[in-house]
């Protein structure tokens, strides 16, 4: 089972406190692998940058990641952050190039694969994975921060032979990141990723593609809803085909399971089977509420609060700060543009019980609630 580590009155302060004091490497100055460099520089600590791109390394240490290897350095911490076919062999290089007093982990998105490639090295002991449940569909150094990771959950997945101290470490730069350590099996894992993220994504690309050559009239009735599940189609089709075939074994399971209610949904729909098609659907609803809320706790029922914003400078501001004067906290926002007008509706989630508070506040200051 997961196991959520405790949190320490400030989870990113100090990091010498905890076990990490530097330097930290990052190999591989991408999205996720600057971002943990922005965070660990914020934090105070020195950081080695090294890439197989010279100018991704340049680009990162101008926005203040950190500096370029020298051949004297040696890291309390290497951080692997390069694509994942290349996982394998890189940790194994770095394993070869430190020494006893280093630490290696990964902020792969499968951790069998890479724990294989490296279980009968000599250093396997200093090798703890990792994997953060954060990112964009974005990539490069350019679209780091080093808030990246604030609240998020961070996967931490020890092999049998892992050394306890190195597990300390990799908590440490966990909390000094400000996300929530959460202690997994590799094997737990990549099965728990291949529900919450591989097959999403491959959701997501299959219902995006039919999208692909549709006709403009068609596309005219683009809202919200295939927004949102289309979204993460947008990622780089190279890396997350890696992703995916690095998890194969679990991903083909979730999805023999996700055909199987497919060809119900098809016999229904061709059927006119309206019932089989209400607890199919209550089935997927059910799933959405099995999603943690806000800080992991249970997710509180809400209501989307409609307002239409005029297509202008400011106006988003003036809302959201009209929306804080009326102390209903906003916990999700989406924005749904009219093509035919010059304006655009904003749904701002509130929690059901105060929804009607903020349709109130925001109808005062004039704006135009949809109710």
């Amino acid at each position: 089972m997961a196991e959520q580590l405790p949190s320490t009155p400030d989870d990113r302060e100090p990091a010498a406190t905890v076990g990490l004091i530097g330097p930290v490497e990052v190999v591989g100055t991408g999205l996720i692998g600057t971002s943990i460099a922005l965070a660990c520089r914020r934090a105070g600590l020195e950081v080695i940058l090294t890439d197989a791109s010279s100018d991704h390394v340049r680009t990162a240490s101008g926005l203040g990641a950190g500096r370029a290897r020298r051949p004297d350095d040696v890291p309390q911490l290497v951080v692997v952050a390069v694509p994942p076919a290349a996982l394998g062999g890189v940790i194994a290089s770095v394993l070869d190039a430190t020494g006893e007093a280093t630490t290696v982990t990964d902020v792969g998105s499968v951790k069998r694969a890479p724990l294989e490639a490296v279980a009968q090295h000599r250093g396997r002991s200093r090798y703890i994975g990792s994997h953060p449940m954060a990112g964009t569909e974005h990539s490069g150094p350019l679209t780091a921060s080093p808030a990246l990771f604030e609240g998020r959950p961070w996967a931490i997945t020890p092999g049998p032979d892992a050394a306890p101290v190195g597990a300390r470490v990799v908590e440490a730069l966990v909390r000094l990141c400000g996300a929530q350590p959460v202690l997994l099996s590799p094997d737990e894992h990549d099965r728990a990723v291949a529900r919450t993220s591989h097959v999403p994504h491959l959701m997501a690309s299959l219902v995006a593609g039919t999208l692909a050559g549709a006709s403009a009239s068609h596309l005219a009735l683009s809202g919200t809803g295939v927004r949102d599940v289309t979204r993460v189609a947008g990622g780089d089709p190279r890396l997350y085909s890696q992703i995916i075939s690095g998890n194969a074994s679990a991903v083909a399971s979730l999805l023999s399971e996700v055909r199987e209610r497919l060809d119900l949904v098809l016999e229904a729909v061709i059927a006119g089977d309206q019932g089989g098609l209400e607890a199919l659907l209550a089935y997927g609803r059910a799933g959405t509420h099995a999603i943690p809320g806000k800080h992991g706790g249970a997710p509180q029922p809400m209501t989307p609060v409609r307002v239409a914003v005029p297509d202008h400078p400011g106006e988003l501001a003036r809302l959201f700060a009209d929306a804080g004067e009326s102390g209903v906290n906003i916990e999700d926002v989406r924005i749904d543009h009219d093509p035919g007008r010059p304006v655009g509706l904003v749904e701002l989630d509130v929690v059901a019980s105060r929804a009607e508070e903020l349709r109130g506040a925001l109808e005062s200051r004039g704006w135009t609630v949809h109710r």
